[in-house]
């Protein structure tokens, strides 16, 4: 009986570390995945649905906050160092993961920065509102590059490259997959915004974000409320004076406010010029977390409210 009792029991040893092995969940399987960092929600979107479930996909901007403001913790600062892959957006809009970012670089983090891969766009003559703010000069670098899907394709098809390369991970049908979903939405939005005629389609903003969006759309960037490309820059009474110059002179129908508008200020130029406010987002995923309904819902609000 002692010896039927050791054969068990030996067996029991042997046998049971293997199923346990092969439960979901269990071990050390999940660990096994590559760990990618996204900066931002929006991008972090277009990344989730490329890579789907062949690797882990942390966002570190929560959804909602302002890209250009916020500021890490240091367990956000440990993840993004122990990352197999970070993703950026670059040109300045990851402003307060600037150090972090620029520290894990330098510690051999690999990283692929999205606006690389675009034809990016710099801010022409004529638009947003004269000032002493570098990024609104002429010739800076537009960082809001999600407003534009063609854009993103770009960011697609590299993306897909660089995983492959850097990580060994095949996601080619996913990204075909992703890249006609685009070609789509893009069709969708433009057939969208033929509802307005060329003449009518003058945009009024928050900051310097709808650049991408009337570049591919054709529409006029009238102004802006904070003239930069930035959330964070100031407005004097001379900007906001011609301003509602511009307004008036172009006979714009509404003034879409944003993530870093001020609601008194937007408010206050509407009275005066007796045009109507919209709330606008660009800068935050819709609860579905969706690239596609977040840009497809930009543009019906921007439309109703300029038919």
């Amino acid at each position: 009986m002692k010896v039927k009792c050791t054969i068990l029991g030996a067996l029991v040893v042997l046998v049971l570390p293997g199923m346990l092995a092969c439960q979901p969940g269990a071990g050390t399987a999940n660990n096994s995945q590559k760990s990618i960092v996204v900066t931002y929600s929006i991008l972090g979107s277009i990344v989730k649905d490329l890579v789907g479930d062949k690797a882990t996909v942390t966002v570190s901007i929560p959804n909602g906050l302002d890209p250009h403001e916020w500021e890490p913790s240091a367990r956000d600062i440990e993840r993004i160092n122990k990352a197999d892959l970070v993703i950026e957006n670059g040109l300045g809009l990851e402003g307060g993961l600037e150090k972090t970012l620029a520290t894990a670089r330098s510690n051999g983090v690999k990283f692929f920065t999205a606006s690389d891969y675009i034809n990016v766009r710099h801010v022409g003559a004529g638009e947003g509102i004269p000032s002493g703010d570098p990024d609104q000069v002429i010739g800076a670098a537009d960082p809001h590059i999600w407003m534009d899907p063609v854009s993103m394709k770009s960011v697609v098809s590299a993306l897909a490259l660089a995983l492959k390369k850097d990580l060994n991970l095949d996601v080619t049908g996913q990204a075909t997959d992703l890249e006609n979903r685009l070609d789509s939405l893009n069709s969708e939005v433009a057939d969208i915004v033929a509802q307005i005629p060329l003449t009518e389609r003058k945009l009024v903003t928050g900051h310097e974000s709808m650049g991408y969006f009337a570049q591919r759309y054709g529409f006029k960037l009238v102004g802006v409320i904070i003239p930069s490309l930035s959330s964070q820059a100031g407005v004097s009474a001379a900007d906001l004076a011609a301003l509602k110059k511009a307004i008036q002179n172009n006979q714009v129908k509404a003034i879409f406010t944003e993530l870093g508008t001020s609601p008194a200020v937007a408010k206050a130029i509407g009275d005066e010029t007796g045009v109507k406010v919209v709330e606008l987002t660009t800068h935050a995923l819709p609860g579905d977390g969706s690239y596609f309904t977040f840009l497809l819902n930009l543009t019906n609000i921007v439309v109703n409210a300029l038919k």
